[in-house]
């Protein structure tokens, strides 16, 4: 019987997490490397799982499917703290959102127009329900850190290794091949190397010669104390994205990916947690406990980076902002790439490649 493959994982994000575990499930031996267990972007997520937002249709339907392999992944690790709850938006013009509900519910998308007292039935201690707002039954929310925890904890059970607080500073090059990892604690050897190091992907990539277009904008997310239930699903007011976390607290953005603290964070996160109080019955009894301000690693043309390098044999990337909604599909198919040495014709559109 062959040895099994060896493989370094970049990156303990949720899609590092993801792709560690699946790859372990399919029979490697994974070693995940990072410097801190969850990642950068993931603890600074709004973490809303959906297939919303002006995407073209082939990344709609990506999107959609991985909505799916999240109930998948969670029949196979009970205990992922996963919500279906559903999401209530009306962040934009009348008109606006007609289109995009027509749009969405023609791709299969169960999206449904309410009234106010349909929002108010959804989300009683809204302090200004919506007139007008379109519900999304099937979108939901995780806990990314806690996930992330969880897929290494599994993974490490069945005999993965776990290797954190370590740095990679570069990629190993042999023959034209990467061969696997230098760190700050000496070199690591591989037969494949997984680069999901979130916005970090870019400086590692570079070791080696590969150029990854990568933006890596801030967002603001406030987060109160933890607090009796508020609210049951997601809030998509203008200019105020609204969840409650399983631990209570209530996380909001100017949008669901936080927008740009500006010169002063410290002034910006108490402007933005005075919306959120204004926005709830019993509000004022809230308190800000903290803001963060996560890098999102973002390609420059809004899709995934997903795939080989054909330039570097024995190199996967797995670079994308919409971390949380794809990490479960992100991790079983480039596991079955990586393993099975087959590309899937449903990650031809996400390749390194489309930059040349």
């Amino acid at each position: 019987m062959p040895s099994p493959q060896k493989i370094i994982v970049i990156g303990a994000g949720i899609i590092g997490a993801s792709i560690a575990w699946h790859l372990q499930r399919k029979g490697a031996s994974v070693t995940t490397i990072a410097q801190k267990i969850g990642g950068e972007a993931t603890p600074n997520s709004f973490a809303w799982i959906n297939a919303s937002w002006g995407n073209p249709e082939f990344y709609f339907h990506f999107r959609h499917r991985s909505m799916a392999e999240w109930s998948r992944l969670a029949a196979d690790l009970p205990g992922l703290p996963l919500s279906w709850c559903g999401g209530l938006c009306w962040d934009m013009p009348e008109a606006a959102l007609d289109a995009y509900a027509a749009q969405h519910h023609g791709w299969g998308y169960g999206i449904q127009p309410v009234n106010r007292a349909t929002s108010v039935m959804i989300e009683p201690n809204l302090a200004t329900p919506p007139d007008y707002a379109l519900h999304i039954a099937e979108e939901g929310a995780v806990e990314p850190v806690a996930a992330a925890e969880l897929l290494l904890q599994d993974a490490g059970r069945h005999g993965a290794g776990l290797l954190h607080g370590v740095e990679v500073t570069s990629l190993l090059t042999e023959n034209g091949r990467i061969a696997g990892v230098e760190t700050n604690e000496g070199p690591m050897h591989a037969d494949h190397v997984v680069l999901a190091a979130g916005a970090g992907t870019a400086a590692i990539a570079a070791s080696a010669g590969i150029h990854v277009p990568l933006e890596t904008p801030p967002g603001l997310i406030v987060h109160s104390r933890p607090t009796p239930k508020l609210l049951n699903g997601l809030v998509m007011a203008p200019e105020l994205h609204m969840r409650q976390t399983m631990e209570g607290r209530i996380i909001a953005g100017g949008d669901f990916g936080g927008t740009a603290p500006g010169d002063n964070p410290q002034k910006a996160a108490g402007e933005l947690f005075a919306k959120v109080k204004a926005a709830l019955k019993g509000g004022d009894a809230l308190e800000l406990d903290f803001h963060t301000i996560g890098y999102r690693p973002t390609p420059k043309d809004g899709l995934p980076i997903l795939g080989g390098v054909d330039t570097r044999p024995g190199l996967y990337l797995a670079v994308l902002h919409s971390g949380v909604t794809l990490a479960p599909l992100v991790g079983l198919l480039a596991a079955e790439e990586i393993l099975d040495g087959k590309e899937v014709t449903e990650l031809s559109p996400f390749r390194l490649s489309r930059f040349a």
